[in-house]
């Protein structure tokens, strides 16, 4: 029987007989193995209501370090659990274990790393020109923050959002995607587990409905959101024309550049990295490889004799290096993209088409997919396909590097290869993107800043500067002086 969730709202778990919901498939075999709840419109107003409701009676007087306390509970549990969470997240969306277990730790970590904020969100005091004024600023949560994630990581997602909120003392709702939930309300016992006050947290589940509930609301102080640039437009004029602040992390078209002087063995490990770690269903997808002519042909080789190798299978089997395509349309946009790439004229040099075969012919699985010599103008080097299609792209000088990897609509991240440090200098310069890598790719840490450029989206997450994405600055001033003022003139 499939495993039947509710919502969390108010710090209850809730729903009726009544109550509209969808299954979650398993990408792997494509059957049903979880039922999840659609929020109606009075759901997502009562969960508004019980965050309102925490913040104003209760989270928004609670100390730093008891925020914190309960953050550190939170992640220990967390962490403590990620073998399950691990292998359930696996069964939503088809990524590897070997990567969601490991995602349930960072998320963890992130949670950790917020926690130790909490007490420490300390404001200035702001000398004057004038001696006998008192001036200081201090940092506010804001108060109901909506946090929307992706499907393709709900939990990692999630935490760089949910860390910073709580740190700074917000109540928040939470809506994944109908694609992958079921993490995120296991996640919701978690917060009931650590003891977090009701409403502090609250989960609800639903398509595109729910989203707009939450948003058509108009008693919401922010919206966090991560999946493609065209939801993120939606989401950002609905939330422009209530002028609630947003923070979008979108899509990318990132380029992965490796020049002929690259220490070669580690940049072909990071080219592969790059597009075929998480079926390239992630946002810094280095899907556009950017090769200097010297080393080509040498370069095509080894990674289409690499990619041939890649051990495609069940996802929750640890000697698996390649799951899925998270879900059916998902699989049908990737291999549309594919066709059309062919249509276009891209060179196709392995792969190309959905993986068959024993157990694969059952799941959403794709070949890993190499095309080569690749115009930067055709439409595979231009839009964002979310799946394990690379673009191999040759390029001459450190300029026109430049001016291929800034040639397209988005600025999330960048890869640069080589063994000259002038060089990665220049183009870490050079490149439009909001994470730069070198040397390396698809590399993380809690304390580094993250977000993009462009259509890639606004504002960060991660790092403390992901604060000040949940906290409003007041100026406190106080004038101890015994003076009359002129009551027709601005005091300065």
């Amino acid at each position: 029987m499939p495993t039947h969730y509710e919502l969390f709202i108010g710090g209850e778990f809730v729903g009726h007989q009544s109550q509209e919901r969808f299954p979650a498939v398993n990408p792997y075999n494509r059957e049903e193995w979880a039922s999840i709840p659609q929020a109606s419109k009075d759901q997502v107003a009562d969960a508004i209501s019980a965050a309102r409701s925490a913040f104003e009676t209760n989270w928004s007087r609670t100390s730093g370090a008891e925020r914190a306390r309960l953050m550190h509970k939170l992640a220990d549990l967390l962490a403590a659990d990620a073998d399950r969470m691990g292998h359930l997240e696996s069964t939503d969306n088809g990524k590897i274990i070997r990567e969601t277990r490991s995602q349930m730790l960072f998320a963890a970590r992130q949670y950790r790393f917020f926690a130790g904020y909490a007490d420490k969100l300390w404001g200035k005091v702001i000398p004057l020109d004038a001696r006998d004024v008192l001036d200081y600023a201090v940092r506010e949560p804001l108060g109901v923050a909506v946090l929307i994630t992706a499907w393709n990581s709900p939990m990692g997602l999630l935490s760089n959002k949910l860390a910073p909120a709580l740190a700074a003392g917000n109540c928040v709702v939470v809506k994944p995607s109908e694609h992958a939930s079921a993490t995120t309300l296991e996640f919701a016992r978690f917060v009931e587990q650590a003891g977090f006050p009701p409403g502090v947290v609250n989960v609800v589940t639903g398509d595109k409905r729910t989203g707009e509930a939450l948003l058509d609301s108009g008693r919401i102080d922010r919206v966090s959101f991560t999946g493609s640039p065209a939801v993120g437009r939606e989401i950002a004029a609905n939330a422009g024309q209530r002028l609630v602040p947003a923070t979008l992390e979108l899509g990318g078209k990132s380029p992965n550049i490796i020049f002929d002087d690259a220490d070669l063995q580690k940049a072909i490990v990071g080219a592969l990295a790059g597009i075929f770690a998480a079926s390239g269903q992630t946002c810094i997808a280095g899907s556009r490889l950017l090769v200097q002519r010297p080393i080509y042909e040498q370069v095509i080789d080894q990674l289409v004799e690499r990619a041939r190798k890649i051990r495609l299978g069940d996802p929750t089997d640890r000697t698996t290096e390649m799951g899925t395509a998270a879900n059916e349309p998902q699989f049908k946009r990737i291999l549309g993209s594919i066709e059309h790439a062919k249509a276009e004229g891209a060179q196709l040099a392995t792969g190309g088409k959905a993986a068959a075969g024993g157990d694969l012919a059952k799941g959403f699985f794709i070949e890993p997919t190499i095309f080569i010599d690749v115009r930067n103008e055709m439409a595979i080097a231009q839009e964002e396909v979310f799946g394990p299609v690379l673009s191999i792209i040759p390029f001459d000088t450190e300029e026109e590097a430049i001016e291929i990897g800034n040639s397209t609509k988005y600025g999330l991240a960048a890869g640069i290869w080589t063994t000259n440090l002038n060089r990665a200098m220049r183009v870490s310069r050079g490149v439009r993107a909001g994470t730069v890598w070198v040397n390396t790719y698809r590399a993380v840490a809690v304390q580094a800043p993250f977000g993009g450029f462009k259509d890639s989206g606004f504002g960060r997450e991660r790092g403390e500067i992901a604060l000040d994405e949940f906290t409003n600055t007041k100026n406190v001033m106080i004038d101890f002086s015994d003076e009359e003022r002129d009551p027709f003139a601005i005091k300065a």
